[in-house]
Formats: structure tokens, C-alpha cells, sequence
């Protein structure tokens, strides 16, 4: 998928109210930017990086610009815009990019089930022999040393949903929990038990409790800048070992 073009480079100042960034543009001019991400971004803020934002030419929208790209290290880059994740996600299902969840007539989003009354990001239905697929998505963008790390800060509601996957899959459904990876840097995925060490345990658990755990890796670019495609491509290997 792409992201809305063109995308303006320029470079952070600082994020602040979760919901704002203020970004200087090459002319030097500064511009307010909204920033789709209430998690704690932690190690996608650097000082002075490189960023791109997508524009809206929607009179009623207060802000123009909105953060989407963020370059972490010098040829790093991660899709900070939580609104992409479950768009990434059921693209590449439905384009047979994911074999793992191939083959399903019917895709719907935002699902309500559970008896902690959620809903689930990504609904599958109409396999030839497998049962219904429940699918969770996260946005990874942690990355240390070439690892990504989910969660960035501690997650409650990450818990709930991995409990209501557990029930899924022991009522013989299947139950997925689907990584998107949005950073260049990620070869690998695990649980952050340095941050939310319950979050770890509940994720083996339900790991042994038939989830089904993938991820993918978003195409971004290198250190030219993004060309705003960040679909998803290459599978990663997620890594429980404690």
C-alpha cells in the first residue's frame, strides 16, 4: 500500500500532548504536525531526525500535516501512524501474501467477540476446510540491536486481547496475533519482558494455547527516503525464548 503522496521531509523538534509534533520543513519554516500514535513511540523520537509527512487538503481537518515516517539511525525507518497497521495487514492477506492466512473468501474488520467485549482487528471467514480466523494486529517499530520489541511501554489492553484470542483458539477456532513490523532495523520479533514482563508471560501462554503468532516486515526504504510504499513482504521470525 501507499502512503499518500507526495511526502514532505523535514526534521523533529520536539512531540508533545501524545497527539502533536512541531517539524521544521527545508525552508526553514516550522509547521505543527498531528501525530497518529498514543503509545510511547520509544525510539522514534530521536532529536532533530529525519521525518515525513503525509498532507490533507480537507478544510475541516485543524491540522495539515500528519507525521508518518520517522528515520531512527542513519538508514533506519519506521511508520509511526497506528492507522496503518490493520490496513498493511489485511492488504497483504488479501493479495495471498501471508500463505499462512491465504484462501479465505471473506475479510472483515473491527468484529465484536469475546467475553471482554472487544473486537478484532481482522475477521477471516470462508475457508475451504480451516475454521475462522481471529487476527489481532500490532505495530512494531521497538528496535534494539536489530530485534523488535512489542510492546514499547505496558500494555493492559494487549493483555485482554491476548486472553480473548486464547478462548478463540481453544474453542477450535484459529486465533492469530499478527506483527506488522514498520522499522527497516527489525530482523526479528519478541516480547518486551524488560517492559512488560506480564505481557511476556501471557504470550508464551497463549502460544502453547494454539495463537498462532506471525510477522511481516513493511517494505520502507533506506536512507534516500521513503518512496511512501509500505507494503508487507518478508515474514520474520518471532522469538519466544525467555
Amino acid at each position: 500500500m501507499k502512503l499518500p503522496a507526495p511526502l514532505i521531509e523535514g526534521r523533529l523538534m520536539r512531540r508533545y500532548k501524545r497527539f502533536l509534533a512541531d517539524v521544521r520543513l527545508p525552508d526553514g519554516s516550522e509547521v505543527i504536525a498531528h501525530c497518529p500514535n498514543t503509545g510511547s513511540m520509544l525510539g522514534c523520537q530521536p532529536e532533530d531526525a529525519r521525518v515525513w509527512l503525509s498532507t490533507s487538503d480537507n478544510p475541516k481537518r485543524k491540522l495539515k500535516y500528519t507525521w508518518e515516517l520517522v528515520e531512527t539511525a542513519p538508514g533506519e525507518v519506521a511508520c509511526i501512524n497506528t492507522a496503518r497497521p490493520n490496513a498493511q495487514a489485511r492488504e497483504a492477506i488479501e493479495n495471498g501474501n501471508v500463505p499462512e492466512l491465504a484462501a479465505y473468501q471473506t475479510c472483515r474488520a473491527e468484529v465484536r467477540y469475546g467475553t471482554e467485549k472487544s473486537r478484532i482487528d481482522l475477521h477471516l471467514s470462508g475457508h475451504e476446510y480451516h475454521p475462522d480466523a481471529w487476527v489481532e494486529v500490532k505495530n512494531v517499530t521497538l528496535c534494539e540491536d536489530g530485534q523488535g520489541f512489542f510492546p514499547d511501554a505496558v500494555t493492559t489492553r494487549g493483555q485482554r486481547h491476548l486472553r480473548e484470542l486464547m478462548t478463540q483458539a481453544r474453542a477450535g477456532e484459529r486465533a492469530v496475533l499478527f506483527f506488522v513490523v514498520n522499522h527497516t532495523g527489525i530482523d526479528s520479533v519478541r516480547p518486551a519482558d524488560h517492559i512488560d514482563s506480564a505481557y511476556g508471560v501471557l504470550l508464551r501462554e497463549a502460544k502453547a494455547a494454539g495463537v498462532e503468532v506471525l510477522a511481516y516486515r513493511a517494505g520502507l526504504s533506506g536512507p534516500q527516503g521513503p518512496d511512501g510504499d509500505i507494503s508487507l513482504g518478508e515474514a520474520v521470525p518471532v522469538v519466544l525464548d525467555a
